[in-house]
């Protein structure tokens, strides 16, 4: 459900990230949904009440308000129950049985009292009533936007711990507690040294979301009094970590304390630094506890392994990675079996071996829970002792590993399974590029052109590998034409890649277009990932570690339909399958446009909601829950990467409790062998009752079955419902800051790289326009922006809404008469102007040159510059979809938010 909360009085103190307790307005206060006309909250009764008992994070926006009191909103007269708006309309609003605002009323203050069971199960029945309520309600005003106030904050976010900003010794009258900090100008120094204890000073936030706060002087480290002492004004170009503190009712701004100085605001280690903080990202070294856990240097596997554990030591097997990677995680492996069978194979590091449950390491583990990687950077979740060597599936020596093998006919179609864990032997180490090279070439070539980089080891020559890629590419096809079949959807877009300089700064970037060897690599780790979902969500329905996408949100989706039928093109989201299908016509449509097909693919992902990690016992008997839209199957779980996910290492102790149940079911029930034996799966290499193609229902369900489940449960430590679903809500809290991180450093590089240029000129088109602003999408770097135009002085606007159609012009008569010079902005502020009589200076003046080894090791598609004349001239008229010049520039980041500039690059003899 989407319920707009806007406004001081509304937010009642919340911050972006807050669980908090809503109260909708009356209807006749919602918002009337702008663009087309789609419903803007469909809400199924079956997932009405799923929703509140999960807490959904509301998003809240804007300013925070003065009237709250211990998280709870202090009602303004008229406002309490909307009397003359009458709440009823929406929900039936009992003020004396309802829990929350009726138990306990101080001086008018709601408040929550500490709940019996009893009184929770009671509140959960009103809840679910409540929302059906609600649910009515909404379904019968598809066309307005709910809106509603804060009741309270039933959790506060970590976001409050992790606050970022620069201070500031400004203050206007009126503002902040204690004592009142003047205009500082030319007696700024003097004001600076004169700061006591009971001062206050501002922080001013980077992140928008949060609200403008205030810092005790009292309280600041002792090193940043001194400074100021000494009249050291620099201190308000540093950028400080902070977290909140409190949030009086009497205070409109919520009080923070300064934990440490990050450095001076610009520069880009810094603002890394500023970045991994306020995602609550790991940095430290490993504990000594934790590098105790770890194997001696000299660490063979022990004997008792090779005596237990599958030998497939003499099958061709190798890694494919990116160059330069070193923590190798998963391996493939192939063995021709016939003409038309093979048997591949999956293998994935056995971290779980490594790794034991409640331990210094395992603890680590879980609270960093995934490896970071941004640019010129990585922070591993595991030591590289173990990350890069003794769990590494490094060529030329004996691994551990958790493997998969499935004997496939060359159409994909999975003959029978094996899974268990084994030992294995890399014969060598493939990069992405050495093999699209083979893949690119013919495949009868004996070995690849350059191979320099990949040794061998062991018994295999290089006509060997080639052999067995050929296999395994042709398969992978017929894997992926599978998927699509089945209404599997991809939105991928190439990626943005930065060029460095010797020194380590950005100074270009390209497009990496996404290689045919990666997709190979991805199709077997997809079937790896939905075997072992299948296994284990069968073996342990309530306990079961896996990963769901749900279905778009449909508003967003029906306002890309809206876009689309607009602009001529057919498009059909009743699934992911059909809209996979109808954006693969669009692509062959617009062969000769790629860039607005790169813009749709933008779009169609707007609506897309995040994958997530969750336990099955959390959504038992919903079933229908537990899918993922995008891949369009109905189980899916992580197992693949244990190395730098967390959530693997539990699925992989899951998997190996299934593994062990079978052998104690086994030996308990040794007619059951040879009962299920000519039926179980038809592996060649052994049967299985939980983890083969055919799961064994009966077998699970018995006596034997349920006691052998249960001891290997216990035995590998596999955690219950509860717990492990408290695990997935903090590995999907890890995996989004983590995601958030990578993208606020690509954007800081990106940031850099503009500073550094001054100017640079793109391409964009025009995606949305309207009287105020226009969103363009830019093509060298596609993003999309705003260019704000409304109550600029010397430009007129015309908006011709019935033709959708934006005219800009310039007044070329005297000056235009400003009637309030506060309240309008300069032409300058949107558009670069140039007079052509002047010399223009293009973007690629001065730009160092890559080396010819930064494009060809990278495979990059740099994207052709504009022309330095091309600019566009007044008066401009645009539409959807126009192609226009635009100028991008660095803004900020000295002492305040850093953010990518842009403006319309024009040309213009009044200037």
């Amino acid at each position: 459900m989407d319920v707009l909360i806007s406004g001081p009085s509304a937010q009642n103190r919340a911050i972006e990230g807050d669980i908090v307790a809503v109260m909708l307005d009356p209807v006749s206060y919602w918002n009337k949904m702008k663009g087309p006309n789609v419903p803007s909250n469909p809400v199924s009764s079956d997932d009405s009440y799923n929703n509140f008992s999960r807490k959904q994070h509301f998003s809240i926006c804007g300013e925070q308000s003065k009237n709250c009191c211990n998280g709870l909103l202090q009602l303004e007269r008229g406002q309490r129950y909307h009397e003359k708006g009458t709440f009823n309309e929406a929900v039936h609003y009992d003020s004396e049985s309802d829990p929350v605002t009726s138990a306990n009323r101080e001086n008018g203050h709601a408040t929550i009292p500490q709940c019996s069971r009893e009184t929770e199960a009671f509140e959960q029945g009103e809840a679910a009533r409540a929302l059906e309520r609600i649910r009515t309600m909404i379904n019968s005003h598809p066309f307005k936007r709910p809106t509603g106030k804060v009741l309270s904050i039933m959790k506060m976010s970590s976001c409050r711990d992790v606050v970022v900003g620069f201070l500031a010794f400004k203050f206007s009258e009126g503002e902040g507690e204690g004592k009142q900090i003047n205009e500082l100008s030319s007696k700024r120094n003097k004001n600076v040294t004169s700061l006591s204890d009971a001062d206050c000073i501002h922080l001013m936030p980077t992140n928008s979301k949060f609200p403008k706060m205030v810092v005790s002087v009292r309280s600041l480290l002792e090193s940043v009094k001194e400074r100021l002492k000494n009249g050291d004004i620099t201190v308000e170009k540093e950028l400080v970590a902070a977290r909140v503190i409190d949030w009086s009712e009497e205070s409109p701004f919520p009080q923070a304390h300064v934990m440490h100085m990050l450095g001076k605001g610009g520069e880009i280690d810094t603002h890394i630094d500023a970045i991994l903080f306020e995602n609550a990202i790991c940095t430290a070294s490993f504990s000594p506890e934790s590098l105790a856990c770890l194997p001696d240097v000299s660490w063979k596997i022990p004997t008792e392994e090779f005596e237990t554990r599958k030998d497939l030591r003499d099958i061709l097997t190798f890694t494919i990675d990116p160059s330069s990677a070193t923590d190798l995680d998963d391996a493939l492996s192939v063995e021709i079996l016939s003409d038309e069978t093979f048997r591949i194979g999956v293998h994935i590091a056995d971290v779980s071996y490594f790794v034991r449950p409640d331990t210094a390491l395992d603890t680590e583990a879980q609270i960093r829970s995934t490896s970071v990687y941004i640019l010129k950077r990585k922070l591993p979740m595991l030591p590289p002792e173990l990350s890069e060597a003794a769990c590494s599936l490094i060529p030329g020596v004996d691994r551990l590993a958790f493997s998969i093998v499935w004997d496939i006919d060359r159409h994909g179609s999975i003959i029978s399974r094996w899974i268990g864990r084994s030992i294995i032997f890399s014969c060598c180490k493939l990069s992405y590029d050495l093999v699209q090279d083979i893949i690119d070439v013919d495949f009868d070539q004996a070995s690849p052109s350059d191979r320099s980089s990949s040794q061998l080891y062991g018994q295999f020559e290089w006509k060997d590998i080639v052999k067995s890629l050929r296999s395994l590419y042709e398969i992978s096809k017929s894997l992926k034409e599978m998927r699509s079949k089945d209404g599997a959807l991809s939105l991928q877009n190439p990626k943005l890649v930065f060029l460095f300089d010797e020194c380590g700064a950005p100074h270009d970037s390209c497009f990496d277009e996404r290689k045919q060897s990666c997709s190979l690599v991805e199709e077997f780790m997809l079937l790896a990932n939905r075997s072992v979902a299948e296994v284990i969500s069968r073996a342990f329905p309530d306990c079961a570690f896996l990963r769901r996408h749900p279905e778009p949100n449909l508003r967003k989706l029906r306002e890309f339909e809206a876009f689309c039928c607009k602009h001529g093109f057919e498009l059909d989201a009743s699934s992911s399958g059909q809209l996979h299908l109808s954006l693969s016509k669009i692509r062959k449509k617009l062969k000769n446009d790629p860039v607005l097909f790169d813009i749709l693919i933008s779009y169609a992902s707007k609506p897309m909601q995040s994958a997530s990690y969750f336990c099955s016992g959390d959504l038992s008997g919903k079933k229908d829950e537990w899918a993922h839209y995008s891949l369009s199957v109905p189980l899916y779980t992580h197992f693949t990467s244990p190395l730098r996910r967390y959530p693997d290492i539990i699925v992989h102790r899951t998997l190996c409790a299934a593994l062990e149940a079978e052998q104690i079911y086994w030996k308990k029930s040794k007619y059951l062998l040879q009962e299920n034996k000519g039926e179980s799966d038809g592996c060649n290499i052994t049967g299985s009752c939980f983890t083969g193609l055919n799961f064994d229902k009966a077998a699970a369900e018995s006596k034997e079955g349920r006691e052998a489940l249960a001891a290997s449960a216990l035995k590998f430590m596999v955690p219950k419902s509860e717990v492990l679903g408290e695990v997935a809500t903090y590995c999907n809290e890890k995996k989004f800051a983590s995601s958030h991180a990578e993208e606020a450093v690509e954007k800081l590089y990106l940031w850099a790289l503009l500073k550094r240029k001054e100017v640079l000129v793109s391409e964009a088109r025009v995606l949305g326009l309207g009287p105020r602003f226009m969103s363009v999408y830019v093509q060298k770097f596609a993003i999309e922006r705003r260019i704000y135009y409304d109550e600029v002085g010397g430009l007129v606007v015309d908006w011709l809404e019935t033709t959708n159609t934006l005219v800009l012009d310039i007044h070329r008569s005297k000056c235009f008469q400003r009637r309030s010079p506060m309240k309008y902005r300069t032409v300058e502020d949107v558009a670069l102007v140039l007079n052509p009589s002047e010399e223009v200076l293009c973007e690629e003046d001065n730009k160092p040159e890559a080396t010819e080894e930064e494009y060809c090791a990278a495979k990059l598609t740099p994207l052709g510059q504009p022309d330095k004349d091309h600019t566009a001239v007044f008066p401009l008229v645009l539409r959807h979809l126009s192609s226009i010049p635009v100028a991008l520039h660095a803004i900020g980041g000295d002492d305040g938010p850093l953010d990518i500039g842009i403006r319309l690059y024009m040309s213009s003899y009044f200037k």
